[in-house]
């Protein structure tokens, strides 16, 4: 008896990579790379909301962590999943911060756009990661 083939197309993931040193650009640069790879792939309409969410998980690691960056994008046939690693150790936690402050929302923001959204761990540091669904 052998085993059923598989339905490949339910499995596939195309998957996009970049690295950048963690300064002040980094945000920007993985930003337009996100959002410019989901406009080639005909998924812009998920541009913005990945874009938004990309900078503000890059934004995190080069205020908190001071590390370089390693975003990685996979694109699979029911949703696409941006991840953000860094070196750092430290898990991100969302805040409450003043009305006052400029800062402090990233990580609400990341949970209220996405459709999932989670840390994984890394040989060196830790993957920060979103989800949309197409």
């Amino acid at each position: 008896m052998g085993v059923p083939p598989r339905d490949l197309t339910s499995d596939r993931q195309d998957t996009y990579t970049l690295f950048t040193l963690g300064n002040a650009h980094s945000a920007k640069i993985c930003r337009d790379f996100v959002q410019r790879t989901l406009e080639t792939l005909g998924l812009g309409h998920l541009g913005d909301t990945a874009a938004l969410c990309t900078s503000e998980l890059v934004t995190n690691v080069h205020q908190h962590t001071k590390s370089d960056v390693h975003l990685r994008a996979a694109v699979a046939t029911t949703h696409v999943r941006i991840a953000v690693y860094d070196g750092g150790d430290q898990l991100p936690a969302p805040r409450r911060p003043d009305t006052e402050e400029e800062g402090g929302r990233g990580l609400f923001l990341v949970t209220a756009l996405s459709d999932v959204c989670g840390v994984t761990p890394a040989s060196a540091g830790k993957g920060v990661w979103f989800q949309l669904n197409r």
